[in-house]
């Protein structure tokens, strides 16, 4: 079993940062990938950014420039500097990450709980 425990979301005005972390936990044996989905009010999750395990980073075209994920392996943690924040930026962030336990396991994947980002104009 993996725990997916978020941080760093608030209110914020319009340009201004914040910056998210999400801490996994538990007897992982590798991160395949890792990356933050947000689903705004009546708007389906969309994927935000991911790092797949080779070290790629994928971005969806609204945060290119302005959002940066990355990853501290030692401390089993993903990070996502969201930089001139937008109002169409409010929404739900969630922490994603396919894992597997062994070598030759499945891949598994979990999802946090939330976070909450509010950016006002």
């Amino acid at each position: 079993q993996v725990q997916l425990v978020e941080s760093g979301g608030g209110l914020v005005q319009a340009g201004e940062s914040l910056r998210l972390s999400c801490v996994a936990s538990g007897s992982i044996f590798r991160i395949n990938v890792v990356g933050w989905y947000r689903q705004a009010p009546e708007k389906q999750r969309e994927l935000v950014a991911n790092i797949i395990s080779g070290g790629s980073t994928n971005y969806a075209d609204s945060v290119k420039g302005r959002f940066t994920i990355s990853r501290d392996n030692a401390k089993n943690t993903v990070y996502l500097q969201m930089n001139s924040l937008k109002p169409e930026d409010t929404a739900v962030y969630y922490c994603q990450t396919n894992v597997q336990f062994s070598v030759m396991g499945s891949s598994f994947s979990y999802w946090g709980q939330g976070t909450q980002v509010t950016v006002s104009s």
